[in-house]
C-alpha cells in the first residue's frame, strides 16, 4: 500500500492490512510463520509535508533456534508512532547539523511512502536479540554435536584456555 502525500492532503489515511507470507522480505533467515497484520492512520502535518504514522502490528515468525537450530517461532507485536520528513537536498559530501528532535525523524523521497517498507523496518527493530525454540533450551553439545534437548549424551567437555597451548611445550 502506498501512502500518497496527494491523498493525505485531503485527509488523513487509515490503513488496516494483512501481508501474507512472503510479500515482505525479511532476512533470509527468519520466515514469517502466518499473516502480518498491520493497521493505524498516516496524516500530513501542515504545509511542511512532514508525515505522522501511528499503528500497530502484529506477526508470527519462525527461525533457526539459536542455540540448537530447531524451529523457534515468536510473536512480535508493537505499537509504532513514526515521524518523516521530505528527503533533503543536499550535494554528496555535503554536511549540515540536525538538533536533538530530528534525530527520531526519518526522511522519505518522491511523493510518498510504502507502508510495506515502513512496517519491514518496524518488525525488524522489534526482533527479539536471541531467537529460541523455548525459554530452557540446552543447545548443541560441543563434543559431539547432538541436541541436548532430544537426549543426553554423556561427553564431558571442559572449558579450556587455548591463548596459553603454545607455552605449556617450552622446557625452562
Amino acid at each position: 500500500m502506498f501512502l500518497k502525500l496527494q491523498d493525505m492532503e485531503i485527509r488523513p489515511i487509515r490503513f488496516d492490512v494483512a501481508y501474507s507470507p512472503g510479500e515482505i522480505e525479511f532476512e533470509a533467515k527468519l520466515r514469517q510463520g502466518g499473516p502480518l497484520q498491520v493497521s493505524g492512520v498516516a496524516e500530513l502535518l501542515g504545509a511542511t509535508e512532514e508525515i505522522r504514522i501511528q499503528g500497530q502490528y502484529q506477526v508470527m515468525l519462525e527461525a533457526d533456534c539459536d542455540r540448537c537450530l530447531d524451529l523457534a517461532s515468536f510473536r512480535v507485536a508493537e505499537r509504532f508512532d513514526l515521524f518523516y520528513r521530505p528527503d533533503l537536498e543536499t550535494s554528496p559530501g555535503e554536511e549540515f547539523e540536525i538538533d536533538r528532535g530530528e534525530v527520531e525523524i526519518a526522511f522519505y523521497e518522491g511523493d510518498g511512502l510504502e507502508l510495506a517498507d515502513v512496517v519491514r523496518e518496524q518488525v525488524l527493530l522489534a526482533l527479539p536479540m536471541q531467537r529460541l525454540c523455548r525459554e530452557g533450551c540446552k543447545g548443541i553439545c560441543p563434543g559431539c554435536g547432538a541436541n541436548r534437548n532430544a537426549k543426553e549424551c554423556g561427553c564431558t567437555v571442559t572449558a579450556g584456555n587455548d591463548r596459553w597451548a603454545a607455552l605449556r611445550g617450552m622446557k625452562l
